[in-house]
């Protein structure tokens, strides 16, 4: 199951007046279950370098099931997924991408965002996934 056009517009949407609220411009991006982009958005002068960012963001999130800040702890030195960030075609592994589940535990797309401070990426992606009604998945031993 993918997440819908109507449910990627609205967390884009959510994800835009978050960003506005943190007085920043962001690139937003969905996709599918997949890690096909669905819908995207860049806000007025948001960085051009952000956009290709923002949809790593949320196709890292999609791959591997976690936020891509979870995932950046366990890719650091030493870490059990040190230098997974090269695969994929190129992977980010810090805050911005969540992954977008449905209430039977689903993973059906991720949101990615760039454009400001991770803390602030991570708060934006995290808007836009809360408004579509969707969790993160459920346990998972990589996951903490």
């Amino acid at each position: 199951m993918h997440v819908n056009l109507e449910n990627a517009e609205k967390a884009i949407e959510a994800a835009r007046k978050k960003a506005i609220a943190l007085n920043t411009q962001m690139c937003i991006a969905v996709v599918d279950s997949g890690a096909n982009l669905k819908a995207f958005m860049r806000m007025d002068d948001a960085w051009v370098g952000s956009i290709d960012i923002a949809i790593k963001k949320a196709k890292t999130a999609c791959f591997f099931g976690m936020a891509t800040g979870q995932l950046g702890k366990l890719s650091q030195p030493g870490k059990p997924l040190y230098g997974i960030e090269h695969s994929n075609d190129g992977l980010i592994t810090f805050p911005g991408g969540v992954p977008i589940v449905d209430e039977d535990g689903v993973l059906v797309g991720a949101i990615g965002v760039s454009g400001s401070t991770v803390e602030n990426d991570h708060a934006v992606a995290e808007a836009g996934v809360e408004v579509v009604g969707l969790t993160e998945l459920p346990a998972h031993p990589w996951r903490t």
